[in-house]
Order: structure tokens, then sequence, then C-alpha cells
């Protein structure tokens, strides 16, 4: 069976909500952080709105010195380090820069694209015979494990310090490998988490596939609509989400508070094969990943509360929703309540699975379900799978015990994982 592994620290920043208390109040209200962007306009993009933290100078100061600040622009590596800097105090850990190595405690933190505007600088200053005007931490913001990098120097962690990347499955793979590593033994805690840039040069190549919305340009807290008989393509959003995850014999002998546990979880991919390619899923392994992570939880599907789907606002919302009623093997009538977090924060792309399993773990903590915003004109595909009353318009005040959540990234990469409420 494995260590017991447990939720420990959460911390995160999300386009609704930076720090756990204001992304609760966020997630309960069912507050949209999508806005216009004059400058995504300007260059040509058809969709103009999207998703990104609200960041003050003082507050960044909190985190990152004057040093580690000079020179940086790596918006994906700050949300990363502030969501993770969170998690490991929210747990009750101290930062300590002169502190010993932590030879207990790993890093599994993933990303997508690392320093998109950092790259985009130093190309600039390469073509204008400037190499020696880069500056010494270009190659740690442009690396992908900036970011792993980072927090692994921040925290003085001394065990595995990895980053993954899996498109928009990484953040709920992260969360997973994490915890396979502490039941194993092979370590004690293990912050684990995911992050994105934001801004044009992550987003455009979307904005070329067409797969984002264009139709809500001048309504931007209606256009992530998931579910919705109205969406017309996702919204883009950004951010970072982390867990500091421990066995349950440490987080007990230290007192630690437990927000959840993880029971189960699967990875898989679709092999781009029977009906799979680079951006669409092979349903036969998208219903293997879930009925996997069940069997590995030892639950039934009748015990679920509530489903955190992927849901991104895409042709792709009825085929998700599909494959959960086949793989729960549920009927019209008994299928869990589902909802979207896109629907509030657009796809936050890498961060994605990071910030929305943090969504999850916190309405099995404070007990609620939060809203599906933008879905009151369920698509009428999905309104013959599922009931209406399956999709919270508002928030529900109940006692949450069980949520499963799943991603589902390019490449045909499916991840799912299951929380629980924590029982002695």
């Amino acid at each position: 069976m494995g260590k017991r592994v447990v939720i420990t620290g959460m911390g995160v920043v999300a386009p609704n909500g930076v720090g756990i208390d204001d992304f609760v109040q966020g997630i309960r209200t069912g507050r949209s952080g999508i806005a216009y962007f004059q400058e995504l306009k300007d260059l040509g993009f058809s969709c103009c709105i999207g998703g990104v933290p609200k960041l003050s100078e003082e507050l960044i100061s909190r985190y990152l010195t004057d040093l580690q600040r000079k020179n940086f622009n790596s918006s994906g590596i700050l949300y990363g380090c502030i969501s993770g800097m969170d998690a490991w105090r929210d747990a009750g850990l101290g930062i300590d820069p002169n502190s010993e190595v932590d030879y207990d405690t790993g890093i599994i933190f993933g990303t997508g694209q690392s320093g998109v505007d950092k790259f985009r600088e130093a190309i600039y200053k390469l073509d204008d015979n400037k190499v020696r005007r880069l500056g010494s931490t270009t190659v740690a913001q442009t690396m992908t494990s900036g970011i792993s990098a980072y927090l692994g120097g921040i925290l003085g962690c001394g065990n595995q310090v990895t980053t993954n990347s899996s498109a928009c499955t990484t953040g709920t793979e992260s969360i997973l490998m994490g915890a396979e590593r502490i039941k194993s033994g092979k370590a004690r805690r293990m912050l684990v988490g995911s992050c994105s840039d934001h801004g044009p040069y992550i987003w455009g190549g979307f904005d070329a596939m067409r797969v984002m919305t264009y139709k809500y340009n001048d309504s931007p807290e209606k256009g992530s609509r998931p579910m919705s008989a109205t969406a017309s393509g996702f919204v883009p959003g950004s951010g970072g989400g982390a867990m500091l995850l421990e066995d349950l014999e440490s987080a007990v002998a230290r007192g630690a508070k437990i927000y959840a546990e993880i029971l189960g979880g699967h990875i898989n991919a679709g092999g781009q094969r029977q009906g799979g390619t680079m951006t669409a899923p092979n349903t036969t392994a998208v219903k293997k990943c879930i009925s996997e992570a069940l069997k590995e939880a030892g639950i039934d599907p009748s015990s679920i509360d509530s489903i955190n789907g992927h849901l991104t606002a895409t042709s792709k919302d009825v085929l998700e929703i599909k494959n959960w009623k086949e793989a729960l093997g549920c009927s019209f009538n008994s299928f869990p309540m589902i909802n979207a977090l896109k629907s509030m924060t657009g796809h936050c792309l890498a961060a994605a699975g990071s910030i929305e399993s943090v969504a999850s773990v916190l309405q099995i903590h404070h007990g609620f379900i939060f809203p599906s915003i933008n879905s009151e004109d369920l698509h009428p595909q999905i309104g013959e799978l599922i009931d209406q009353s399956s999709v919270p318009g508002k928030v529900l005040r109940q006692d949450v015990n069980t949520v499963i959540k799943a991603s589902f990234g390019f490449g045909d990469v499916n991840a799912c994982i299951i929380f629980g409420k924590h029982k002695n």
C-alpha cells in the first residue's frame, strides 16, 4: 500500500484570487478574473481577453529580494515562487536562507514554457550585438527547470528537485508524481505544483489555431463558458498553484494542519491512436485513466461528491462529459456535481491542473462546491447526458468528502487524481 499522503500546505496565484484566503472568496462567489487587454488588440489577436493574476510591487517584494528581482521578468517563475513559498509557509515550515539542506523534502514543480519575455529580450540584445548585456540570470529564467531551481534554492530542498512538463496535464501530473515519491518512502515531503507565463508570446499560437474565443472582447467576464451552448473557444489564463505533500506519519508527528488526503490517481496517454491526436483525446485512454484512478483509490463512483473537470469551453466539452459518464457508469440522474474553474480563471495552461486541484481541495476543507459560472445555457448535447442540476450555477454549501479531478493535455496525455477528506 505504501505510505499515506496528505496535503498540509497550499498556495495559489490565480486570475481571480492571489493567496488562499482571496482565492477561496473568489471561487465561492463565482468571481471572474478575465479582463480585456488592449495589447492583444494592438497585436492583431482575435481573442483580446485573458486571465492574469493581480500582483503589486509591494506584494512581490515580500517573496523575492532586490537581488533576485534584478533583471527579472519571467512571470511564470514569479507565480510559481509565490504560490510555492505560500504553500511551504502554510504547512508551518520556515524559510531561512542559512538553514541546513533538507534532504527529506523535494520539489516537482512543472511548467510549459518558461521566461518567454526573457527569451524575447535576449533575442533582441543578441541581434543588436549586445551579448554581454544579457545578464547573469538569463539562463536561470529561461530554462524549463527554472521554477524548481529557484524554489529549491529559496527553500533549501535536498531531495529530488525537478520540473515536469506535459502540456495542460502538467499540474495534476506533478501532484501525482510527488505523491508517488512519498508513498514509496523516497521522500517525507514534496512541494508540488505548476505555473505558466502570461502574455501574447504564450497565447499567440493558440489564437492562430482559432481555439480561443473572439466573441466576448466587449464582455470579458462572460467569455469563458465551459459546458455552455454559447461557448466559442477558451480564454487564456496564467498563474501558479502549489501543494505541500507529506506522509501522514510526519504530518501527525509535527501537528500539521491536514487539508485532505490523496486517495489515488492515474497517469496515462492515448498514444495518438483510436481518434487521439496531438490536440484530441483517445476516449478509451481517458476513460481508462479515470477508472484506474478509482481502482487505486479503492472507492465506488457513487461516493464521489464532485468532479472538477478539465472543461475548456471548446467543442471537446461534450465529449468529456460523455467520457466521465461512461467511466463512472452513471445514469442521467446519478451523475455527481461537476464544475469548471476555467469559467472564472480561463485556461491557465500548464498551471491549470495545480490551480484547479487547489480549488478541489478547498471544497473538501471548507465544505462547499463552487459554481460553474456562464453555464446557465447548458449545451443541449450535455443536457442529454446529465441533468442541469449537476452543474451548479451558484455555490452549494455542503459536506464534501471526495472530489475527483482530471486534466487532459496536448499530445493525448491524461492525469486523474482523487482527493478525500482525511479520516483518522
